[in-house]
Protein backbone atom coordinates (compact mmCIF):
# COMPACT_ATOMS: atom_id res chain seq x y z
CA UNK A 1 0.00 0.00 0.00
CA UNK A 2 1.26 3.60 -0.54
CA UNK A 3 -0.35 6.05 2.22
CA UNK A 4 1.47 9.06 0.84
CA UNK A 5 2.78 9.18 -2.64
CA UNK A 6 6.31 9.32 -1.21
CA UNK A 7 5.35 6.19 -0.82
CA UNK A 8 4.62 5.58 -4.61
CA UNK A 9 7.61 6.95 -5.36
CA UNK A 10 10.12 5.04 -3.24
CA UNK A 11 8.54 1.51 -4.36
CA UNK A 12 9.32 2.66 -8.16
CA UNK A 13 11.84 4.27 -8.47
CA UNK A 14 13.91 3.69 -5.23
CA UNK A 15 13.83 6.96 -4.03
CA UNK A 16 12.73 8.75 -0.66
CA UNK A 17 11.33 12.42 -1.47
CA UNK A 18 9.25 13.10 1.38
CA UNK A 19 5.95 14.73 0.26
CA UNK A 20 3.01 15.61 2.12
CA UNK A 21 0.50 14.23 -0.52
CA UNK A 22 -1.93 11.69 0.55
CA UNK A 23 -2.51 8.83 -2.10
CA UNK A 24 -6.16 8.75 -1.62
CA UNK A 25 -6.05 12.81 -1.69
CA UNK A 26 -4.07 13.09 -5.01
CA UNK A 27 -6.18 10.77 -6.60
CA UNK A 28 -9.77 12.46 -5.65
CA UNK A 29 -8.03 15.91 -6.88
CA UNK A 30 -7.28 13.83 -10.25
CA UNK A 31 -10.83 12.45 -10.21
CA UNK A 32 -11.62 16.15 -10.34
CA UNK A 33 -9.57 17.38 -13.05
CA UNK A 34 -10.50 14.41 -15.06
CA UNK A 35 -14.12 15.29 -14.60
CA UNK A 36 -13.44 18.31 -15.65
CA UNK A 37 -11.57 17.85 -18.62
CA UNK A 38 -14.47 15.45 -20.11
CA UNK A 39 -17.24 17.81 -18.84
CA UNK A 40 -15.20 20.88 -21.24
CA UNK A 41 -15.40 18.63 -23.86
CA UNK A 42 -18.52 17.81 -24.18
CA UNK A 43 -19.70 21.53 -23.51
CA UNK A 44 -17.67 22.67 -26.11
CA UNK A 45 -18.98 19.63 -28.73
CA UNK A 46 -23.19 20.52 -27.77
CA UNK A 47 -22.56 24.34 -28.09
CA UNK A 48 -21.28 23.39 -31.84
CA UNK A 49 -24.38 21.66 -31.88
CA UNK A 50 -26.91 24.33 -30.40
CA UNK A 51 -27.38 22.66 -27.03
CA UNK A 52 -25.79 25.50 -25.40
CA UNK A 53 -25.63 29.63 -26.78
CA UNK A 54 -21.90 31.94 -24.71
CA UNK A 55 -24.04 34.16 -21.93
CA UNK A 56 -23.67 37.83 -22.04
CA UNK A 57 -22.67 39.31 -19.04
CA UNK A 58 -22.67 42.80 -17.94
CA UNK A 59 -19.31 43.76 -16.26
CA UNK A 60 -18.64 47.11 -14.87
CA UNK A 61 -14.97 47.52 -15.95
CA UNK A 62 -12.62 49.83 -14.23
CA UNK A 63 -13.62 50.90 -10.74
CA UNK A 64 -11.47 51.64 -8.01
CA UNK A 65 -10.51 48.89 -5.17
CA UNK A 66 -12.37 48.92 -2.35
CA UNK A 67 -11.42 49.04 1.64
CA UNK A 68 -13.03 45.39 1.65
CA UNK A 69 -11.00 44.56 -1.53
CA UNK A 70 -7.70 45.42 0.19
CA UNK A 71 -8.53 43.54 3.23
CA UNK A 72 -9.47 40.52 1.94
CA UNK A 73 -6.23 39.89 -0.07
CA UNK A 74 -4.86 41.15 2.54
CA UNK A 75 -6.31 38.85 5.18
CA UNK A 76 -5.81 35.58 2.50
CA UNK A 77 -1.93 36.76 1.88
CA UNK A 78 -1.42 36.81 6.02
CA UNK A 79 -2.94 33.36 5.94
CA UNK A 80 -0.52 32.14 3.22
CA UNK A 81 2.24 33.74 4.91
CA UNK A 82 1.64 32.63 8.19
CA UNK A 83 1.20 28.83 7.31
CA UNK A 84 3.63 28.59 4.47
CA UNK A 85 6.76 29.84 6.79
CA UNK A 86 5.99 27.41 9.28
CA UNK A 87 5.22 24.64 7.04
CA UNK A 88 8.81 25.17 5.49
CA UNK A 89 10.33 25.97 8.68
CA UNK A 90 8.64 22.24 10.17
CA UNK A 91 8.60 19.97 7.00
CA UNK A 92 8.99 17.33 8.22
CA UNK A 93 5.71 17.97 10.78
CA UNK A 94 3.65 19.17 7.71
CA UNK A 95 4.49 15.37 5.82
CA UNK A 96 3.50 13.17 9.11
CA UNK A 97 0.55 14.92 9.47
CA UNK A 98 -0.52 17.51 6.65
CA UNK A 99 -3.93 17.91 7.94
CA UNK A 100 -2.87 18.71 11.19
CA UNK A 101 -0.67 21.50 10.49
CA UNK A 102 -2.96 23.31 8.01
CA UNK A 103 -5.91 22.95 10.58
CA UNK A 104 -4.04 23.70 13.61
CA UNK A 105 -3.56 27.19 14.95
CA UNK A 106 0.26 26.66 14.47
CA UNK A 107 2.10 29.50 11.97
CA UNK A 108 4.75 32.48 11.72
CA UNK A 109 3.56 35.93 13.02
CA UNK A 110 6.65 36.90 11.16
CA UNK A 111 5.44 35.02 7.99
CA UNK A 112 1.92 36.39 8.15
CA UNK A 113 2.99 39.87 8.48
CA UNK A 114 5.20 39.59 5.20
CA UNK A 115 1.74 38.00 4.00
CA UNK A 116 -0.18 40.84 4.38
CA UNK A 117 2.09 43.44 3.13
CA UNK A 118 2.21 41.45 0.37
CA UNK A 119 -1.18 41.29 -0.25
CA UNK A 120 -1.98 44.98 0.63
CA UNK A 121 1.04 45.69 -2.29
CA UNK A 122 -0.43 42.97 -4.77
CA UNK A 123 -3.91 44.40 -4.35
CA UNK A 124 -2.46 48.32 -5.04
CA UNK A 125 -0.51 47.56 -8.28
CA UNK A 126 -3.70 45.41 -9.56
CA UNK A 127 -5.88 48.31 -9.06
CA UNK A 128 -3.52 50.99 -10.51
CA UNK A 129 -3.59 48.64 -13.65
CA UNK A 130 -7.24 48.37 -13.82
CA UNK A 131 -8.56 51.86 -12.76
CA UNK A 132 -10.11 54.55 -15.40
CA UNK A 133 -10.91 57.94 -15.07
CA UNK A 134 -14.55 57.34 -15.48
CA UNK A 135 -15.69 53.38 -14.82
CA UNK A 136 -17.60 52.13 -17.83
CA UNK A 137 -19.95 48.89 -18.21
CA UNK A 138 -19.50 46.59 -21.21
CA UNK A 139 -20.63 42.90 -22.46
CA UNK A 140 -18.36 39.95 -21.67
CA UNK A 141 -19.17 36.66 -23.42
CA UNK A 142 -18.95 34.18 -21.85
CA UNK A 143 -19.08 30.44 -23.40
CA UNK A 144 -20.03 27.71 -20.90
CA UNK A 145 -17.19 25.77 -21.27
CA UNK A 146 -15.52 28.83 -19.77
CA UNK A 147 -17.50 27.60 -16.71
CA UNK A 148 -15.79 24.32 -15.92
CA UNK A 149 -13.30 25.88 -13.37
CA UNK A 150 -16.40 27.35 -11.85
CA UNK A 151 -19.06 24.40 -11.76
CA UNK A 152 -15.92 22.07 -10.81
CA UNK A 153 -14.98 24.40 -7.69
CA UNK A 154 -18.36 24.57 -6.72
CA UNK A 155 -19.12 20.61 -7.13
CA UNK A 156 -15.77 20.21 -5.22
CA UNK A 157 -16.43 21.99 -2.35
CA UNK A 158 -19.91 21.05 -1.96
CA UNK A 159 -19.51 17.59 -2.95
CA UNK A 160 -16.90 17.61 0.14
CA UNK A 161 -19.38 18.86 3.13
CA UNK A 162 -21.61 16.52 1.52
CA UNK A 163 -19.08 13.29 1.77
CA UNK A 164 -17.93 14.31 5.14
CA UNK A 165 -22.11 14.99 6.55
CA UNK A 166 -22.94 11.46 5.20
CA UNK A 167 -20.24 9.89 6.41
CA UNK A 168 -20.32 10.99 10.03
CA UNK A 169 -24.36 10.28 9.79
CA UNK A 170 -23.31 6.78 9.00
CA UNK A 171 -20.65 6.42 11.57
CA UNK A 172 -22.50 8.49 14.10
CA UNK A 173 -20.50 6.20 17.26
CA UNK A 174 -16.92 8.37 16.00
CA UNK A 175 -18.80 11.51 15.43
CA UNK A 176 -19.71 11.49 19.33
CA UNK A 177 -16.30 10.15 20.58
CA UNK A 178 -14.32 12.59 18.64
CA UNK A 179 -16.34 15.24 17.15
CA UNK A 180 -13.37 17.84 16.15
CA UNK A 181 -11.47 15.28 14.31
CA UNK A 182 -14.64 13.74 12.43
CA UNK A 183 -15.15 16.96 11.03
CA UNK A 184 -11.78 18.35 10.19
CA UNK A 185 -10.50 14.86 9.19
CA UNK A 186 -10.13 14.27 4.83
CA UNK A 187 -10.66 10.88 5.67
CA UNK A 188 -14.18 9.07 5.65
CA UNK A 189 -15.89 10.56 2.89
CA UNK A 190 -19.38 9.12 1.29
CA UNK A 191 -19.49 8.98 -2.04
CA UNK A 192 -23.19 9.91 -2.07
CA UNK A 193 -23.52 12.61 0.34
CA UNK A 194 -20.92 14.05 -1.84
CA UNK A 195 -23.14 13.43 -5.00
CA UNK A 196 -26.64 14.66 -3.93
CA UNK A 197 -25.10 17.87 -2.29
CA UNK A 198 -22.91 18.50 -5.16
CA UNK A 199 -26.09 17.88 -7.38
CA UNK A 200 -27.91 20.39 -5.73
CA UNK A 201 -25.17 23.20 -5.28
CA UNK A 202 -23.80 22.81 -9.39
CA UNK A 203 -27.70 22.68 -10.56
CA UNK A 204 -28.44 26.15 -8.78
CA UNK A 205 -24.99 27.50 -10.55
CA UNK A 206 -26.10 26.61 -13.76
CA UNK A 207 -29.50 28.13 -13.30
CA UNK A 208 -28.06 30.84 -11.99
CA UNK A 209 -25.97 31.21 -15.66
CA UNK A 210 -29.24 30.40 -17.41
CA UNK A 211 -27.74 26.95 -18.95
CA UNK A 212 -29.77 24.05 -19.94
CA UNK A 213 -30.32 21.45 -16.56
CA UNK A 214 -30.45 18.27 -19.07
CA UNK A 215 -28.15 19.36 -21.83
CA UNK A 216 -25.69 19.85 -18.70
CA UNK A 217 -26.28 16.80 -16.71
CA UNK A 218 -25.82 14.90 -19.73
CA UNK A 219 -22.31 16.40 -20.28
CA UNK A 220 -21.50 15.84 -16.45
CA UNK A 221 -22.67 12.32 -16.07
CA UNK A 222 -19.41 10.45 -18.32
CA UNK A 223 -16.81 12.72 -16.05
CA UNK A 224 -18.69 12.27 -12.64
CA UNK A 225 -18.56 7.90 -13.30
CA UNK A 226 -14.89 8.78 -14.72
CA UNK A 227 -14.06 10.90 -11.77
CA UNK A 228 -15.58 8.04 -9.16
CA UNK A 229 -13.52 5.64 -10.48
CA UNK A 230 -10.14 7.07 -10.19
CA UNK A 231 -10.81 8.25 -6.73
CA UNK A 232 -11.06 4.30 -6.20
CA UNK A 233 -7.83 3.78 -7.14
CA UNK A 234 -6.88 6.16 -4.54
CA UNK A 235 -8.89 4.36 -2.31
CA UNK A 236 -7.57 0.77 -3.26
CA UNK A 237 -3.87 2.22 -3.35
CA UNK A 238 -3.88 4.01 0.01
CA UNK A 239 -6.02 1.30 1.51
CA UNK A 240 -8.25 4.01 3.14
CA UNK A 241 -10.72 1.23 4.91
CA UNK A 242 -12.91 1.19 1.83
CA UNK A 243 -12.73 -2.66 1.48
CA UNK A 244 -15.01 -5.52 1.42
CA UNK A 245 -15.92 -8.05 3.55
CA UNK A 246 -13.53 -11.42 4.54
CA UNK A 247 -12.78 -13.49 1.99
CA UNK A 248 -11.55 -16.78 2.75
CA UNK A 249 -13.06 -18.85 0.02
CA UNK A 250 -10.46 -20.26 -2.89
CA UNK A 251 -10.18 -18.41 -6.21
CA UNK A 252 -12.22 -19.72 -8.58
CA UNK A 253 -10.29 -21.67 -11.18
CA UNK A 254 -11.71 -19.49 -14.26
CA UNK A 255 -9.65 -16.60 -12.22
CA UNK A 256 -6.84 -18.48 -11.94
CA UNK A 257 -5.09 -16.35 -14.19
CA UNK A 258 -5.33 -13.13 -12.41
CA UNK A 259 -3.43 -12.17 -9.63
CA UNK A 260 -4.18 -13.82 -6.13
CA UNK A 261 -4.75 -9.80 -4.70
CA UNK A 262 -7.19 -8.70 -7.02
CA UNK A 263 -9.60 -12.07 -5.45
CA UNK A 264 -8.56 -11.66 -2.02
CA UNK A 265 -6.24 -8.78 -0.13
CA UNK A 266 -4.92 -8.13 3.05
CA UNK A 267 -3.78 -4.31 2.51
CA UNK A 268 -0.32 -4.27 4.01
CA UNK A 269 0.97 -1.23 5.14
CA UNK A 270 -2.63 0.52 4.36
CA UNK A 271 -2.92 4.38 5.51
CA UNK A 272 -5.33 3.16 8.79
CA UNK A 273 -2.96 1.10 9.98
CA UNK A 274 -5.52 -1.71 10.78
CA UNK A 275 -4.80 -5.15 11.40
CA UNK A 276 -1.65 -6.79 12.82
CA UNK A 277 1.66 -5.77 12.89
CA UNK A 278 4.23 -7.03 9.99
CA UNK A 279 7.38 -8.52 10.93
CA UNK A 280 10.41 -6.53 9.79
CA UNK A 281 8.78 -3.63 8.93
CA UNK A 282 9.45 -0.04 10.24
CA UNK A 283 7.58 2.99 9.81
CA UNK A 284 4.11 4.37 10.69
CA UNK A 285 2.02 1.73 8.33
CA UNK A 286 3.58 -1.84 9.11
CA UNK A 287 -0.13 -3.40 9.68
CA UNK A 288 -1.77 -5.95 7.28
CA UNK A 289 -5.34 -6.92 7.85
CA UNK A 290 -5.88 -10.11 9.85
CA UNK A 291 -7.91 -12.25 7.32
CA UNK A 292 -7.65 -11.22 3.22
CA UNK A 293 -11.02 -8.98 1.59
CA UNK A 294 -12.61 -8.18 -1.13
CA UNK A 295 -10.58 -5.40 -2.84
CA UNK A 296 -13.74 -3.60 -3.42
CA UNK A 297 -12.48 -0.19 -4.41
CA UNK A 298 -10.85 -1.90 -7.09
CA UNK A 299 -13.68 -3.25 -8.66
CA UNK A 300 -15.61 -0.25 -8.39
CA UNK A 301 -13.01 0.93 -10.71
CA UNK A 302 -13.55 -1.58 -13.29
CA UNK A 303 -17.12 -1.06 -12.81
CA UNK A 304 -16.86 2.58 -13.23
CA UNK A 305 -14.74 2.62 -16.53
CA UNK A 306 -17.01 0.13 -17.88
CA UNK A 307 -19.72 2.63 -17.09
CA UNK A 308 -17.82 5.59 -18.66
CA UNK A 309 -17.26 3.73 -21.63
CA UNK A 310 -20.95 3.15 -22.07
CA UNK A 311 -22.02 6.64 -21.33
CA UNK A 312 -19.30 7.97 -23.48
CA UNK A 313 -20.08 5.69 -26.49
CA UNK A 314 -23.96 6.47 -26.04
CA UNK A 315 -23.57 10.58 -25.86
CA UNK A 316 -24.02 10.77 -29.12
CA UNK A 317 -26.10 8.34 -30.19
CA UNK A 318 -29.10 9.19 -27.66
CA UNK A 319 -30.38 12.93 -28.47
CA UNK A 320 -33.19 12.97 -25.86
CA UNK A 321 -31.67 15.80 -23.27
CA UNK A 322 -31.37 14.05 -19.83
CA UNK A 323 -31.53 10.60 -20.45
CA UNK A 324 -27.32 10.07 -20.75
CA UNK A 325 -27.99 11.26 -17.04
CA UNK A 326 -30.98 8.71 -16.57
CA UNK A 327 -29.01 6.53 -17.97
CA UNK A 328 -26.19 7.22 -15.72
CA UNK A 329 -28.16 6.88 -12.37
CA UNK A 330 -29.64 3.31 -13.18
CA UNK A 331 -26.29 2.09 -13.44
CA UNK A 332 -24.67 4.02 -10.97
CA UNK A 333 -27.44 2.48 -8.39
CA UNK A 334 -26.98 -1.27 -9.86
CA UNK A 335 -23.17 -0.75 -9.35
CA UNK A 336 -23.23 0.30 -6.12
CA UNK A 337 -26.37 -1.98 -4.96
CA UNK A 338 -24.00 -5.06 -5.74
CA UNK A 339 -21.03 -4.33 -4.77
CA UNK A 340 -22.33 -3.53 -0.68
CA UNK A 341 -23.16 -6.99 -0.69
CA UNK A 342 -19.69 -7.63 -0.06
CA UNK A 343 -18.39 -4.34 1.44
CA UNK A 344 -18.17 -3.33 4.92
CA UNK A 345 -20.80 -0.56 6.20
CA UNK A 346 -23.00 0.22 8.70
CA UNK A 347 -26.38 -1.61 8.64
CA UNK A 348 -29.39 0.40 9.29
CA UNK A 349 -32.69 -2.07 10.41
CA UNK A 350 -35.57 -0.99 9.01
CA UNK A 351 -38.55 -3.14 9.10
CA UNK A 352 -36.23 -5.95 10.07
CA UNK A 353 -34.24 -5.70 7.12
CA UNK A 354 -30.45 -5.22 7.01
CA UNK A 355 -29.42 -2.35 4.61
CA UNK A 356 -26.88 -0.23 4.22
CA UNK A 357 -27.13 4.00 3.59
CA UNK A 358 -25.54 3.52 0.09
CA UNK A 359 -28.13 0.77 -0.60
CA UNK A 360 -30.70 2.55 0.38
CA UNK A 361 -29.67 5.68 -2.05
CA UNK A 362 -28.33 3.73 -4.71
CA UNK A 363 -32.07 2.02 -4.88
CA UNK A 364 -33.54 5.60 -4.77
CA UNK A 365 -31.20 6.55 -7.53
CA UNK A 366 -32.08 3.49 -9.79
CA UNK A 367 -35.74 4.19 -9.35
CA UNK A 368 -35.45 7.69 -10.27
CA UNK A 369 -33.30 7.49 -13.67
CA UNK A 370 -35.83 4.37 -14.31
CA UNK A 371 -38.91 6.93 -13.38
CA UNK A 372 -37.04 9.95 -15.00
CA UNK A 373 -36.27 7.90 -18.27
CA UNK A 374 -39.78 6.92 -19.01
CA UNK A 375 -40.67 10.27 -18.49
CA UNK A 376 -38.94 11.57 -20.97
CA UNK A 377 -39.24 9.15 -23.70
CA UNK A 378 -42.62 9.43 -23.16
CA UNK A 379 -42.03 13.23 -23.55
CA UNK A 380 -40.06 13.05 -26.49
CA UNK A 381 -42.65 10.43 -28.76
CA UNK A 382 -45.21 12.73 -27.91
CA UNK A 383 -42.97 15.49 -29.43
CA UNK A 384 -43.84 17.80 -25.62
CA UNK A 385 -41.21 19.87 -24.40
CA UNK A 386 -39.56 17.80 -21.59
CA UNK A 387 -38.41 20.37 -19.55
Amino acid sequence: MYPTISHLIEDLFGVNIPLPIQTFGFFVALGFFSAAYILQLELKRREKLGQFSPIIKKELIGEPASIFDYFSNALIWFFVGFKLIELTLNYSDFVDNPQAMILSLRGNIIGGFLGLLYGIYSKHIENKKQILKEPKWIEKQIHPFELVGNITMVAAISGLFGAKIFHNLENIDELIANPITALLSFSGLTFYGGLICGTIAVGWYIKKHKMSFLYTADSIAPGLILAYGVGRIGCQMAGDGDWGIENTLDKPNFLSFLPDWMWAFDYPGNVLRKGIPIEDCNGLFCYALETPVFPTPFYETIMALVIFGVLWYLRKKILIPGMIFSIYLIMNGIERFWIEKIRVNANYNIFNFEITQAEIISSLLFLTGIIFSLYLFKRHKENKPIW
